[in-house]
């Protein structure tokens, strides 16, 4: 007679805990990464912009923003270009009629920060590293989730970083995102190409 082991039914539970957490965590992978299939399947390389605009609207989703980066309850989003817009329609295409979070969403452009009204995030979209590093060390102390592509974004200052090749990849610099009361998701960092946590930077 065999007899019955009594570790089995937590090991099955175990397994069948761990098949979800990937089952979340390629749900998630999916929700960032499909829209760079929309319109045609176009790639990712063939429209970043688009791909960019979709990770974007899921920072919505995906960060926590503390409550006084809003007026009240039922203000806007507000999603900021500072500097030469490299979206053109993607922006209004990806948002358009959407409610995030409860809120609606407005999209606003400026060549300065002083031309934008208080905004959730920032696309830094200067080429000029100075003046990156002048506008990054002037929203420091704001909750403003900063976003950009440029190669030392990061280490600029700036919270998330866009990286272009033959898909998108993020990274994150949860230091800085710590530092003005922003949460950013464990499953987002999870995705993350980079993560910059207590001054080291963690590779996937």
């Amino acid at each position: 007679m065999s007899r019955l082991n009594p570790w089995k039914p937590l090991t099955e539970m175990r397994l069948r805990v761990r098949r979800l957490q990937w089952a979340g965590l390629f749900g998630l992978l999916l929700l960032f990464c499909l829209p760079s299939l929309a319109a045609g399947q176009e790639s990712a390389i063939a429209n970043p912009r688009k791909v960019e605009a979709a990770f974007l609207r899921n920072f919505t989703k995906y960060v926590t923003w503390p409550a006084h980066a809003f007026p009240d309850d039922r203000s806007p989003w507000h999603i900021c270009v500072l500097g030469s817009d490299p979206f053109g329609r993607n922006l209004e295409e990806t948002f358009e009629g959407r409610i995030e979070q409860n809120r609606p969403v407005e999209i606003f452009r400026a060549d300065t920060l002083a031309e934008l009204p208080p905004c959730q995030i920032v696309f830094v979209a200067y080429k000029i590293s100075a003046n990156r590093r002048a506008a990054l060390a002037e929203l420091q102390n704001r909750p403003v989730l900063t976003v950009g592509d440029a190669a030392e974004f990061l280490q600029e200052g700036g919270i998330i970083r866009f990286d272009v090749s033959d898909h998108v990849e993020i990274s994150v610099n949860l230091d800085r995102a710590r530092s003005v009361f922003l949460t950013i998701q464990t499953k987002m960092l999870e995705i993350s190409r980079e993560v910059v946590t207590n001054g080291a930077v963690r590779r996937r």
